[in-house]
């Protein structure tokens, strides 16, 4: 609390901002969900198969930035054909309340975005355990690592937002992330 502010205004102005929950009020969980949408957020991706980096603020207090989603897209594309597509920007939020969760800047390490289904089919056929109508193709799937934080608790914290699919793939390091149905998976 500033050296400033009261006790009593900073409690009033948390009640306000949706920061506290009282009694018969908003959940603490939402009111921190509700003040996360106000705020700019952003991350930081790396793609480990171009060496790219993206550092970018990806949603203001109007929404998302179009030139920061573009940028992300980029970023995602299937690397192997130079195709991309828009991706589902719910991942982004993912990510960034992942970091949160984890208390870990949002500085993620991307082994796959986008996938296209040429891409898909080769990698199906060469043994790569794709799946065949992988949620890559339709840009609402991320393969990932963050920054400081090991994959098997990045894993769980996946579990326990409750977003869409989590797959742990403990033997090449890295978690799935999807904006599908909630379910889970070990590869």
């Amino acid at each position: 609390m500033p050296d400033h502010m009261s006790r009593r205004r900073f409690l009033g102005c948390a009640v306000a901002g949706g920061l506290i929950a009282l009694p018969g009020g908003a959940r603490l969980v939402e009111a921190r969900e509700r003040a996360a949408n106000r705020a700019e957020r952003w991350l930081e991706l790396m793609n480990t198969h171009t060496g790219e980096v993206v550092s970018v603020a990806y949603r203001g207090a109007g929404g998302f930035v179009r030139s920061s989603i573009e940028r992300l897209e980029w970023l995602l594309r299937d690397f192997r054909i130079g195709e991309q597509r828009p991706m589902d920007a719910a991942l982004y939020d993912q990510l960034a309340d992942l970091a949160v969760a984890a208390g870990s800047d949002p500085r993620f390490e991307i082994i796959s975005g986008y996938r296209s289904a040429k891409t898909n089919a080769k990698l199906a056929v060469e043994g790569h355990g794709v799946a065949r109508h992988s949620l890559h193709m339709e840009g609402r799937a991320i393969d990932v690592r963050l920054r400081g934080c090991s994959c098997a608790r990045l894993r769980d914290l996946a579990i326990d937002l409750q977003r869409g699919g989590v797959g742990y793939y403990a033997k090449s390091d890295f978690v799935h992330l999807d904006t599908g149905r909630v379910r889970r998976w070990v590869g």
